[in-house]
Order: C-alpha cells, then sequence, then structure tokens
C-alpha cells in the first residue's frame, strides 16, 4: 500500500489534529488553518490556543479525542517523554483511539529508538507514524520555508506532502527513526555554527570593529550561514526571544551523544556536539534556558568576563 488513502488529501476531505502549541507548533498550525484545513487541537495549558482558536481551531479535552476525531495527527512537544506519554503510553493517548489507517506526524525533536516504537505500534494497529522533525526556527515556521525530515514509509511521507508543502520544504530521509537522527545531526551542525558566530562577534567588538559592519562584510563569503543570517543581527541587538529553547538544544545534542554511547559498536568522536552540549548547558545553569539558541554569545561573553 502506497499510502493511507487513495483520496488525494484536501481542506475540504481532510480532517487535522494538532498538539502542541508552543512557539513552533503554533506558527505551523497556523498555517494549516490559512489554507482552509479544519483543526481539532489539544494543549495541557489552553490558554495558549486562543490565537488558534480565534482563526477556527476546535480545542478538545484530550489527546484521544484529536485522535478520534482526525485523519492525520501532528505532534510538535518538548521533550520525548512527553512525545511517549501523548502518543503511546497515557489512558487517552492518541494511539488508543487513533482511526486505522490514520497517520501520526511528529515534528518534536526526539530520540530515533522512541520513532520506531511509536511506528510499530501505530503499525499494530493498521495506522502509520512520520517523525519529522523540523529546522528553520520561529521565522521558518510562519513563513512557512521549515526544512521537514520526515521519515517512515516513502509512500505516506509522499501522499503528506500537501500539509508539508505549507509549512516548509519535505525531504524524505530514510525509515523509521532517519528523521529524528538527521535532526540530531543537524542540529550538531547548527550547535558549531552558533558558537562560531558567537566567538567571531565577541572578537570583533574586542578588537574595536563595528559588529554589524563585521557581519555585513563577511556574511556573503565562507562564514556566511543560514545560522548568520537568522542570528546575527538578533546577537548583536540583543533578542534572545526563543525559536527553540536552549534547553532543548542541550536536550537534541545529548540525544546525539546517547546514541552514540548506545551503539558502541559504531565508533563516532563529537568533540565539537559535547563542547556546545557544555556551553548551552552553561546557558540553563545561568537561568537561561528559556532564551533562543542565539543566546550562547552570553555564555562566551561570561567567559570574557562580561556581565
Amino acid at each position: 500500500m502506497n499510502s493511507p488513502y487513495p483520496t488525494p488529501i484536501t481542506p475540504s476531505q481532510t480532517r487535522i489534529g494538532w498538539i502542541g502549541t508552543g512557539v513552533m507548533g503554533a506558527a505551523m498550525a497556523s498555517r494549516l488553518l490559512s489554507a482552509g484545513y479544519v483543526l481539532n487541537i489539544y494543549a495541557r495549558t489552553p490558554s495558549k490556543t486562543l490565537s488558534l482558536q480565534s482563526q477556527g481551531a476546535h480545542l478538545v479535552d484530550s489527546p484521544s479525542e484529536v485522535a478520534k476525531a482526525s485523519d492525520v495527527v501532528f505532534t510538535m512537544l518538548g521533550h520525548p517523554s512527553d512525545v511517549r506519554q501523548i502518543v503511546l503510553e497515557n489512558p487517552d493517548s492518541i494511539l488508543s483511539s487513533l482511526n486505522p489507517g490514520s497517520v501520526i506526524i511528529d515534528h518534536t525533536s526526539s530520540h530515533p529508538t522512541l520513532a520506531e516504537q511509536i511506528f510499530d505500534a501505530a503499525r499494530e494497529k493498521n495506522c502509520w507514524s512520520v517523525d519529522a522533525p523540523v529546522s528553520g526556527g520561529d521565522i521558518g515556521a510562519r513563513e512557512g520555508k521549515l526544512a521537514i525530515l520526515a521519515a517512515g514509509d516513502e509512500g505516506v511521507v509522499k501522499w503528506l506532502s500537501p500539509l508539508f508543502n505549507l509549512m516548509g520544504k519535505p525531504t524524505y530521509v530514510g525509515v523509521a527513526g532517519c528523521g529524528q537522527s538527521c535532526k540530531i545531526a543537524n542540529q550538531i551542525t547548527v550547535g558549531g555554527s552558533l558558537l562560531g558566530l558567537s566567538e567571531g562577534l565577541v572578537f570583533a567588538e574586542a578588537a574595536g570593529l563595528d559588529k554589524g559592519r563585521w557581519l555585513e562584510a563577511v556574511r556573503g563569503g565562507a562564514a556566511g550561514s543560514i545560522a548568520m543570517d537568522l542570528f546575527g543581527d538578533r546577537m548583536i541587538g540583543r533578542d534572545f526571544r526563543p525559536g527553540g529553547f536552549a534547553e532543548y538544544m542541550v536536550k537534541d545534542l545529548g540525544m546525539g551523544l546517547d546514541v552514540v554511547e548506545e551503539e558502541g559498536d559504531k565508533v563516532v568522536v563529537l568533540p565539537g556536539a559535547a563542547l556546545s552540549k557544555q556551553l548551552f548547558s552553561g546557558m540553563v545553569a545561568n537561568g537561561d534556558g528559556k532564551l533562543g539558541t542565539q543566546g550562547l554569545i552570553t555564555v562566551v561573553e561570561r567567559i570574557n568576563g562580561k556581565s
């Protein structure tokens, strides 16, 4: 079976559920509402859903109610433990009430092994799951320019493309769990980029350079990156509002290091990821875990005696 339904996905026929209405989740769900889809939503903090309700979303009382009323259920949560509870283990979990042939799409940055477990549990109920973490931050979520790292059954991922395309660019990366592994590798790369950008800005200031001019001078060369485009001006302007929380970067990098330890036969040495995790952990220790990842510059500044 190449897809769960022969009928194409359309706003008039496809019922959507959404769980997770933080900075990223709310922006992504809003794009589906703007495209005409009807959304049933659940949040542990209902007040976070008010903007989506104003766009027409229907608030329900539990994940199981979302599942009963949906053909496709999206989750965008904080931690793997949240995913396990909401999707698998709670008596009112999504899988407890998911209709046969329905699909769970987990956009949370979670653990590859958990994604595999959810896929297997979904197949036992004649359902499907796709682990599809995203990259691009709050700006990418609002503008529909996220990189969507989708894994599971390739036919199902293709069938879901009308929904994914509203939020960004989907890329099929492999079987269940590969989406999460892809996101971990992404975070390893982003962490290194943010560290380099932070140190570059701190050095530029110490050298007496205008930081804005430095940024414009180098962004078109080899030092330029999407991370620089997204976060360089924010760092200079001390805008640390979160697209993704610094504490989530600690989680993501930690999962990468855990995977290496769990699969001891696959020797992968990740000194940069370990250092990035330590520095982001410094942000959390400083009480800044709820700041955006661009706040990493504050750790480099503190090391250099700037309070």
